[in-house]
This record gives structure tokens, C-alpha cells and sequence, in this order.
């Protein structure tokens, strides 16, 4: 599935899997953060109901959505480091 598909699907509100390091190394740094934002703030509503003492709809989603900012926070600190390297 190409991965603006998957986007548009979390956008209609279904539940979005792992994205891969492949897909993410393939973004540019635009839609890094643009991405990175979007699975922050389902990330914020998803911590919201469970705070509110309700069940989210799929328990594994918080998991997936944590270990999504992981790996795009990963990817952004590569880029970054690479950059200073070749400064130097």
C-alpha cells in the first residue's frame, strides 16, 4: 500500500499500522513532520479517552502510534546527524 493511502486512511479515522523505515527513510523532511504532527495528535486523542477512564476502540493502537513517533524521530535524528557529518 502506498503510504499516502495509508494517511488518507487515518485521516477517515481507521487505525493506522506500523509504518515501515523503508517508507519513512523514502519521505522527504516535509512530509517527515508533517507526518510526525498527525500521528502526534492521534497519539494526544488516543491518550485523551483512555485518560477519561474510556476504552479506546483498539488497544494496540497506542503502541503503534508511540513506536510510529519513535521511528520517525529516528529517522529525522539520522538525517540530521548525517548532515553535521558532511559539514564537517
Amino acid at each position: 500500500m502506498i503510504l499516502s493511502q495509508r494517511l488518507k486512511k487515518v485521516k477517515r479515522g481507521e487505525i493506522m499500522s506500523l509504518l515501515r523505515m523503508k517508507e519513512i527513510r523514502a519521505m522527504n523532511d516535509e512530509d517527515l513532520q508533517k507526518t510526525l504532527m498527525d500521528v502526534k495528535s492521534e497519539l494526544m486523542h488516543e491518550n485523551a479517552i483512555s485518560a477519561m477512564g474510556g476504552s479506546p476502540p483498539s488497544p494496540g493502537k497506542i503502541l503503534k502510534l508511540r513506536k510510529n513517533v519513535a521511528r520517525i524521530l529516528t529517522v529525522i535524528n539520522e538525517r540530521k546527524i548525517k548532515q553535521k557529518v558532511g559539514d564537517k
